[in-house]
């Protein structure tokens, strides 16, 4: 009996030791607010990797997934601790204006041109991007864009400049204002063109008849970063929570739960060398 008792106490102090341990590691404020792009989430990389930090960390992940532009604009709101995006000259501009501490790189990609397999701007025998996009200009064939201030709205934005060209306004030229799933869904039943996110295109390649048709082209690179939010500008931002993540993100584990997460067998983000 006394045996079984000291059994019993010592599973007890054991349990109480651990028990204590977990409360003194938790953080103080578990609660990390995350606005991100919708590829981030649409690509299923978020339902990969956050449990795991979570459960790492005791944080509680809150994400709200939008367009970069809306993302960086809730972290100047004060909505969110950490951001998540990938649209280069919009994260530089929110640095530059204090409102984050520290931006880091964690990943990237590539955009792709799809059109329907009837390609009928031939854009699969352009030259590069300029030029596909001067194809599509030319025939006035359908093109959908997203029109929200999106990473990838700003990046097609930037090719329609880059080849000398402002569709905006012409008819064919529809901007819609949704995510980029949305974006491919229109695309494919009005038998146009867009660019999407090669991740996002590996999640939605099953559900459309649309094809990749120009890739590659060194101005289709796209770049992640996670950024800490500013506390001076907003005192309630969860600054341990944020640099947490962020550490965690381009750390070891977090890296490589990035690199090894694929979508219907394809690669969705690479890691910076």
């Amino acid at each position: 009996m006394k045996r079984v008792a000291a059994f019993i106490l010592s599973v007890l102090v054991v349990a109480t030791f651990v028990a204590q341990s977990a409360f003194a590691e938790s953080p103080k404020n578990p609660r990390l607010r995350m606005s991100t792009t919708t590829s981030t989430e649409q690509t299923g990389l978020l339902d990969a990797i956050l449990p795991v930090f979570e459960k790492e960390t005791g944080y509680r992940v809150e994400v709200v997934a939008v367009g970069t532009g809306a993302a960086l604009k809730l972290a100047q709101n004060g909505d969110a601790d950490v951001v998540l995006v990938h649209a280069r000259s919009l994260e530089d501009a929110f640095m530059a204006a204090g409102w984050g501490i520290e931006r880091k790189d964690v990943m990237y990609n590539d955009f792709v041109l799809l059109g329907p397999a009837s390609d009928p701007a031939d854009v699969a025998h352009s030259t590069g991007i300029g030029d596909a996009f001067s194809r599509i200009y030319a025939t006035g064939t359908p093109f959908v864009s997203r029109g929200d201030n999106s990473g990838t709205d700003v990046k097609e934005k930037a090719l329609w400049k880059a080849a000398n060209l402002a569709p905006k306004g012409l008819a064919w030229y529809r901007e819609i204002g949704q995510g980029m799933a949305q974006d491919i869904t229109m695309a494919d039943q009005v038998g146009g063109y867009t660019i999407s996110d090669r991740g996002t295109w590996f999640a939605m390649m099953n559900k459309v008849g649309l094809k990749i048709l120009s890739q590659g082209d060194k101005g289709l690179l796209n770049p992640y970063g996670v950024i800490v939010v500013n506390p001076a500008k907003w005192p309630s931002t969860n600054i341990e929570g944020a640099k947490a993540f962020a550490d965690w993100i381009t750390g070891a584990e977090g890296q490589s739960l990035i690199a090894g997460y694929k979508v219907n067998g394809g690669q969705c983000f690479f890691l910076f060398k």
